[in-house]
């Protein structure tokens, strides 16, 4: 059954194409310098994060250090990126599977899935300062991984925060490279990463009927989440009891990694970028801020919980460090069975009982 293609990539790219709202106005010269800027502390920002982690840095080597793009740069980015991922998965998944997949599949069923990716992309095109690009073709950075940095997204937030511009880049420039550095610190990261969400998609249940359930089912969670009443995203909602399991494990990646970064570019801290006080404090109360129907779309789409993920997973790394240093909270890097699980991020004393200098 393979070849089955749950998302028209090419819908989706079109459709987010179509629906991102234009950049802040630069003229030429201004958006060159902000390009310049960009790549110039992307390299300065390794050598910060290398010193202040004890773990090498990643970007001494490497002839594209950093790529930074658009709005639409980035969508077609992470188009790229998803497909590499989710096709394959698909088709591992549905390996020997008999059964009819229904109209969902069809390719009036991808279409309409591939526009619905679309909106969403469109979506997160404006709020994405940064990223470390996992997947993607060998003109994406392949199975390295590619740091992307959106230029317009980052001058909007500068602007509206009133902060220093030279502080801020940086400081965006410091979270981003730090997952670099712990991709490279962890070269097996990258499979890991793979294989569990190739575990969530197997954990699934892809029988039209079954999924129809499960959606019904969840229509009175989606309203409360709606209307500010619940927390659960579209996913939480729709999942099966076998993938809620792995997703824990992915939780407890995920906040580890996002903690990990948002402690280090508040260590590295005063003495590189004198205003890290200020830009923290304003980015925290803008994190937060937004309309009801921005905050109800948020929640949907699991960006509350990523932001959840940022403040455990920063307490966790903090807790560990505390606790055994830097180096030794280093050790989370040298195998998969030393991850955090979701329940240790939240309970870092859990975590520490496994690691190797409590044996």
């Amino acid at each position: 059954m393979g070849g089955v293609q749950l998302v028209d990539w090419s819908v989706a790219t079109a459709t987010a194409i179509r629906l991102v709202p234009p950049g802040p106005r630069l003229d030429l010269a201004d958006a060159v310098a902000t390009v310049d800027d960009l790549r110039r502390l992307a390299v300065e920002a390794d050598g910060h994060v290398s010193a202040h982690t004890g773990l090498p840095g990643a970007g001494s080597g490497s002839t594209e250090p950093v790529t930074v793009v658009d709005r639409p740069g980035w969508i077609r980015s992470n188009v790229a990126g998803f497909a590499d991922l989710v096709d394959p998965l698909l088709d591992t998944v549905l390996a020997g599977r008999s059964r009819s997949l229904g109209p969902a599949m069809t390719a009036v069923g991808s279409r309409a899935t591939g526009a619905e990716v679309g909106v969403l992309l469109a979506y997160l095109s404006t709020r994405v300062l940064g990223q470390f690009e996992l997947f993607g073709g060998a003109g994406q950075g392949g199975e390295g991984g590619r740091l992307t940095l959106v230029a317009p997204n980052i001058v909007v937030a500068e602007r509206a925060l009133d902060v220093d511009a030279r502080d801020f880049r940086l400081w965006v420039c410091l979270h981003e490279v730090t997952h670099r550095t712990q991709f490279a610190a962890a070269p097996w990261l990258h499979g890991h990463v793979r294989s569990l969400l190739g575990d969530y998609l197997s954990a699934g249940d892809l029988d039209p009927a079954a999924l129809l359930s499960r959606l019904r089912g969840a229509l009175r969670g989606l309203v409360d989440t709606a209307r500010g009443r619940g927390e659960m995203s579209v996913l939480e909602l729709v999942q099966t009891p076998a993938q809620r399991q792995v997703l824990d494990r992915i939780t407890g990646l995920m906040s580890l990694l996002e903690g990990h970064a948002d402690v280090v570019m508040d260590g590295v801290g005063p003495v590189v970028v004198p205003s890290v006080a200020r830009i923290r404090d304003r980015f925290e109360a803008r994190r937060g801020s937004g309309g009801p129907i921005d905050r109800a779309v948020r929640r949907l789409l699991g960006l509350e919980m990523k932001l959840r993920q940022y403040a455990e997973g920063a307490a966790f790394v903090r807790a560990v460090v505390a606790e055994v240093g830097m180096d030794g909270f280093n050790v989370v890097w040298t195998s998969p069975d030393l991850l955090p699980t979701g329940q240790e991020i939240r309970d870092p004393a859990a975590w520490l009982r496994r690691h190797p200098s409590a044996a």
